[in-house]
């Protein structure tokens, strides 16, 4: 039943690798608990698996992480279901965990023009790292996406690229004119010293391969570093960044989801708080009876 319901996510649903792996090991741990209790996974019951989840809450994990795992069964019951191998589906009561969203964290835009500044752009590797967290930042793109980026997915001439997101669903992420000219300065004085054989690879390591997630995750930190900012980045913090200045400059949250890729517009509206929350601070800062004394 297991290996079933994978391979139904990954063929049918075409979720991405990450995600697969996430749900293969959500429903390890879950066999695991079957096993324990000398019980398979047709026979476990609605109480087996609340107790399942209060037993990994026991164990420290996340909400988070327990909300995914309790998707991860539901899935799984109502896949078994459906494909006849269960009658009844014992997770149909089962509710996802509450999870308290925690807002998004972002740059100020003068941390910004600081890491984009900070690159060495009279070598081939610095060109390529300007160039990367010109885009990133242009596009909002998962580390995923811009890693993968070819040859062929970018149109200069009007200003936009294609990418293939999760769930292998293609999308059209526009990008300005300051990422532009580092994205064309990058193909003409930096790409070529990179270069060994031939390779599609947008984005190429010093080997003259694609550039893989840790790498960048490796040039990103240091840049951060080099450039003064002291919380740790990650692609996803420039991620947000790109979301929050956009939805703070008139945005609207459609145009939003559509550039980031999000299936489901709900993940966007955590944006919405950020700018509340920015509002708020702004109008207890300037408003002459903000604080007011009653």
């Amino acid at each position: 039943m297991r290996e079933s319901f994978l391979h139904y996510l990954e063929v049918e649903r075409g979720l991405s690798r990450n995600t697969l792996e996430a749900y293969r090991r959500d429903v390890a741990k879950l066999e695991a608990f079957a096993k324990k209790h000398g019980r398979g996974l047709k026979s476990l019951t609605a109480s087996d698996l609340r107790e399942f989840l209060r037993d990994l809450h026991r164990h420290g994990l996340s909400l988070r992480s327990i909300g995914r795992t309790t998707s991860a069964i539901r899935g799984l019951y109502k896949f078994a279901v459906s494909e006849g191998h269960l009658r009844r589906d014992p997770a149909e009561q089962i509710e996802s965990a509450r999870l308290h969203r925690n807002l998004p964290n972002y740059l100020a835009l003068d941390e910004v023009d600081r890491l984009l500044a900070v690159s060495d752009v009279s070598t081939a590797d610095g060109l390529r790292d300007r160039a990367m967290l010109e885009l990133l930042y242009a596009t909002g793109l998962r580390v995923s996406e811009l890693i993968s980026l070819e040859l062929g997915d970018f149109n200069f001439d009007v200003g936009y690229l294609e990418c293939e997101g999760k769930g292998r669903k293609e999308r059209v992420v526009p990008f300005g004119r300051s990422a532009k000219t580092w994205l064309e300065r990058y193909l003409r004085d930096g790409r070529p010293g990179l270069v060994r054989g031939s390779s599609n690879a947008f984005f190429l390591s010093r080997l003259g391969k694609a550039m893989t997630r840790q790498r960048f995750f490796q040039i990103l930190r240091s840049c951060g570093k080099r450039a003064g900012i002291e919380r740790t980045l990650s692609p996803h913090v420039v991620r947000h960044s790109f979301a929050t200045h956009l939805l703070e400059r008139g945005a609207d949250l459609r145009s939003l989801q559509l550039m980031l890729g999000h299936s489901n517009i709900g993940t966007t509206q955590i944006y919405t708080h950020v700018s509340r929350e920015r509002l708020r601070r702004i109008y207890d800062q300037h408003h002459p009876r903000a604080r007011a004394k009653s």
